[in-house]
């Protein structure tokens, strides 16, 4: 079976890069996401708003591939500003939980000195086995 590029409905084509892969196996990688919508428009100018952004895509394209949050196994967090994800930690976890509930995959956090889009606070890419 040839990998599944996964693209929610209604976004603007990614370029250069697939938002989702599904593999034969169910695996699903997510590419990095950022705080903007499907029309690649930032919804937020802030580190929270961006985050609970990056994370609605992410199920956006699990839900795409037809899984739903808790298929999702790995968050990878790149943040450019350590401070504030420290400093907002209650609007951090609360931004989670609407999104993604009381599931926690395993996580890493990458503190970068900048992300490609010059607007983005946070990056985040998922992996996701769906049965």
């Amino acid at each position: 079976m040839t990998h599944q590029i996964i693209q929610p409905e209604g976004w603007l084509p990614a370029k250069g890069y697939a938002n989702g892969v599904l593999t034969s196996d169910g695996t699903l990688h997510i590419g990095g996401q950022i705080g903007w919508d499907g029309n690649k428009q930032f919804v937020a100018t802030d580190f929270v708003g961006q985050m609970r952004q990056a994370l609605q895509n992410i199920a956006d394209i699990v839900t795409a591939a037809g899984g739903q949050v808790s298929d999702v196994t790995r968050l990878t967090w790149f943040v450019i500003d350590k401070s504030e994800y420290l400093a907002r930690q209650a609007e951090v976890g609360a931004a989670y939980r609407d999104v993604f509930g009381k599931h926690f995959p395993a996580m890493s956090m990458v503190v970068v000195a900048g992300l490609v889009e010059d607007e983005a606070l946070v990056e985040i890419e998922a992996t996701a086995h769906l049965s």
